[in-house]
Formats: C-alpha cells, structure tokens, sequence
C-alpha cells in the first residue's frame, strides 16, 4: 500500500513551470532538414554518417527509408526534443523500430520521459544487424525506420523536435567470438579526488563537451540538459560519478531531481542512474561496465551489449525543472568524476569504412582533448593517456536517508523509463 500510494505521488507529479526554463537541446549545426512520411511509398532516404533535423507529432507513426547492402550493420538513433515547460507525464516517449520490406520488425527500442516528469531530450535506437546466422532482416535493399510518440490521452497534443542519426559498421575481416565475455573486472574504483576544473557541458550531442579522466565543474539549472563526450578506446574501462551541491535556500524534497544517462558512439542507451534531493549534496555513480569489446554485443543486458565499439561514449546530465518550485532557479553545482581505466586494446579489424569515418575509433584530435582535460585528475588512479578513447554522459544517482521509499520507486520507474522492447 505504501509502494503504490508513492508510486502515485511520483507520477501525479507537480505541474510544469512556464517556459521560463532553459533551452534544453543544441540540434547539430550541419543537420539536414527531412520530412517523415506517413507512408513507406514517400519515405525520404537517409544516408548513414549524415544528421537530420525533423518534426514528430503527438499522433501517427512517421517514416523514413535506409538503402542497404547485406554486409552493413545499421544504426538510426532517434532523439526527440519536447519542449521546455510542457507538461508532461512519466510514460510519454516515442517508440522506434526499423523494419524490412515486408514489414518484419528488425529491432524496436522505446524510451519515455521517466517519473521526474520533467521535459527533456530523450533518445531511442533503431538497428538492422546484419548477421550470416541471421533468420530476418538480411540482404540488400530498402528498410524503413519507424518513429511515433508513445503517450497518455490527455498530454499535450504539440510536436516534438526530432534529430536523426544513422550510422554504418561495416563486417570484420575475420568472424570472432559469438558470445559475451562472462567475466571481467566489476569492482568499483574509488572517486577520483582534488580541485575540479571547471568544463561547461554542451547542449546536444554534436556540441557535447569533451572531457578525459578528471574531475570536472559545471553549473546546471533547473529544465537543462548537458552533454559530455569521453573518448573511449578497445579494453579500456568507463566509470562515472555525478555530484549535486547543496543548496542554501528551500527545504523541500524533489524525488529524481538529477538523471544521468551513458550512450555509446551510436547514441544508443547503455545505463543511467539517479537521485532524489533534499538541499544536502548528493552523490551517484553508473554502475560498473565491462571493457569495450567487439563481443560484448552478444549480451542481453544493455550496459554490457551497449559497451561494443570504441569510440565517443556520452554522458548526459538532467536537471529537473521541479528544483526550480522547491529550491529556486539555482544555479546548482554540479561535479563529474570521470575514470578510464585498463590498457588499450587493437579493434577487430573493420573490412569497410564506416560512415561517419572515425566514429568507431579514438581520433588524435579526440585522445589530444582527453588528455588535456585528463591533466586535472588528482588522487589515484591511471591518467587517461596512452591512446584511450573516452566519450561521456552523466547522470547523477544516490539516494538520501529520509526519502527510502521514494527512492525504491524512482528505482523502479527508472527500469519503467527505458521500456525497451527488441524483436
């Protein structure tokens, strides 16, 4: 009884504040416009290592079309935009799936906005994954992504922003393991410690902020969102903790104020974590992920499956805008602790180039940004030298002593957010 009177008060929830909250998502600069069609005959193409900006409503499915050959897996990340102040519920979020010619369902992904009911980007992946063994979804020609909004009949009725990324990983030259490692170093390393350098976050994936292994400073507002790239090579390990500061004015209680979610180079969802606030500093961390490996692919779970490629891992930070009724408009403080650990690791040898080109690997340009921003670690630890690769995206979780209850049902509605369904 206590569970689901909680429960309710989560997804009640307070209403939205007015549009006076930040600007939540930075579409890439390059993007290009497309219209989705309400029908496979008039879907328009998308070529994979380009971006698209679209438009999502509240009703209907919306499609667009893929050309592929029989070699090539695909990836088309989705990442919708409600807008700011939109008063919107724990269970509304879009639903993606990439389907054949004949309408056989090759992956479906749903992702919604979770119990801090609180506007922001989220982001759901689409996947052709080509496969010798492979019963649907083989051999060359058209595909068809699928976009809808999932939501409750009486939320609002306004289109959501919409920005498209397809991807292609090519096959590798030789066939290698065909199942998941089933062990690997899951142990939690200590925080890194010393004097934080300051790193504003970006506001979208394309102008994430780069960030190596360190401690690092932002401010975040109620309604904001930020991004973090960390650069993240094969064998190397990713761990993540978020810290909230306390605040000197209010004393209410916000039961997931801070969500910080992991995606991989393909934005596609590899874990995430939470926090409730109460005024006094909060502190998260993503659970333990295995190693990047080529095979971890093979895996159900997604923070093992999700860790398949090198590349730039994302870290993205949310504040809710419910701090602003309870503690003010802020700004709050906000510290990442990023750790890459382990000794880099040769690919599997890619038999074709990928599009975007350098998407599954660890650029000089990229490793020189990591280094440099690596330089502010203090405390122990492995130094993000040495060719690592680390893409970042924070999510603060924790959880406070008064609030137990609450916290076992945000935990749950967490799990409920990434309702994700794969065929």
């Amino acid at each position: 009884m206590v569970l689901s009177l909680c429960t309710a008060a989560i997804l009640a929830g307070p209403p939205a504040r007015a549009a006076d909250t930040p600007n939540s998502y930075a579409f890439a600069v390059n993007a290009r416009s497309v219209t989705g069609a309400t029908s496979t005959t008039d879907a328009e193409r998308l070529e994979p290592g380009a971006t698209y900006r679209s438009s999502l409503p509240a009703e209907g499915k919306l499609y667009y079309r893929l050309e592929l050959d029989a070699a090539s897996t695909v990836y088309v990340s989705a990442t919708a935009v409600p807008r700011a102040g939109t008063n919107v519920s724990a269970t509304d979020g879009i639903r993606v799936s990439v389907q054949d010619a004949n309408s056989r369902f090759c992956s479906r992904d749903t992702t919604s906005i979770g119990s801090g009911r609180s506007p922001r980007p989220i982001t759901a992946l689409g996947v052709r994954e080509a496969s010798p063994g492979g019963a649907l979804c083989q051999g060359s020609g058209p595909y068809f992504v699928v976009v809808e909004r999932v939501r409750r009949a009486d939320s609002p009725a306004d289109a959501w922003d919409l920005e498209l990324a397809p991807v292609s990983e090519p096959p590798t030259k030789e066939s290698g393991a065909t199942s998941a490692p089933e062990v690997w170093n899951s142990a939690s390393p200590e925080p890194l410690t010393g004097e934080p350098e300051s790193r504003p976050g970006g506001a979208g994936f394309d102008t994430a902020a780069s960030v190596g292994q360190g401690v690092w400073r932002s401010d975040i507002r109620p309604g904001e969102t930020l991004f973090y790239e960390v650069p993240v090579d094969w064998g190397r390990q990713l761990y993540a903790t978020a810290d909230l500061g306390s605040s000197s004015s209010g004393d209410g209680f916000v039961p997931s104020a801070l969500v910080m979610s992991l995606y991989n180079p393909v934005r596609g969802y590899v874990d995430d974590a939470g926090i409730a606030y109460d005024g006094s500093q909060r502190s998260a961390a993503l659970s333990p992920l295995p190693p990047v490996a080529y095979r971890n692919r093979h895996a159900v779970s997604d923070k093992v499956s999700g860790m398949r490629f090198a590349g730039s891992y994302y870290l993205v930070v949310h504040l809710a805008e419910r701090m602003a009724d309870e503690f003010g408009d802020g700004p709050f403080g906000l510290t990442l602790r990023v750790r890459v650990e382990g000794a880099a690791q040769s690919g599997p040898g890619y038999a074709g180039q990928a599009k975007p080109r350098d998407v599954f690997q660890v650029t000089a340009q990229e490793r020189e940004a990591a280094e440099e921003g690596g330089t502010a670690a203090a405390g122990s630890g492995t130094a993000a030298g040495g060719g690592g690769d680390d893409s970042m995206k924070v999510i603060a979780a924790g959880g406070i002593g008064a609030g137990t209850v609450l916290l076992v049902v945000l935990g749950a509605w967490t799990v409920l957010g990434r309702r994700r369904a794969k065929a």
